[in-house]
């Protein structure tokens, strides 16, 4: 997936995971009970943040292409391209799940 938002700093942005749609005993979800999904596919990430000196970079933790579990009321929700993304800062991520 190709985005052309660029993500600043230590910013990632996750195309949220749909929630699922069904119960494990087969019961259907409506949409208004449906809770806010925590897990997403990375698909940008920032150049990391400044050191204190101001001279090196801090790398972020994550890539593009990574499944990752995210802080619940965390970043920032966004529509482009009438797709809808979340702008997390890195320190929001809380797992990289494999």
């Amino acid at each position: 997936m190709s985005v052309t938002i660029k993500p600043l700093e230590d910013r990632v942005v996750v195309k949220a995971l749909e929630a699922e749609q069904t119960t494990a005993s087969g019961l259907v979800i409506p949409d208004t009970a449906k809770e806010k999904p925590q897990e997403g596919e990375v698909v940008a990430v920032g150049p990391g943040r400044f050191n204190e000196d101001g001279d090196d970079r801090i790398p972020v933790d994550v890539k593009v292409g990574d499944k990752v579990i995210f802080s619940k009321y965390g970043g920032t929700e966004v529509k482009y391209d009438g797709e809808e993304f979340l702008i997390l800062s890195a320190r929001d991520i809380l797992a990289v799940v494999s």
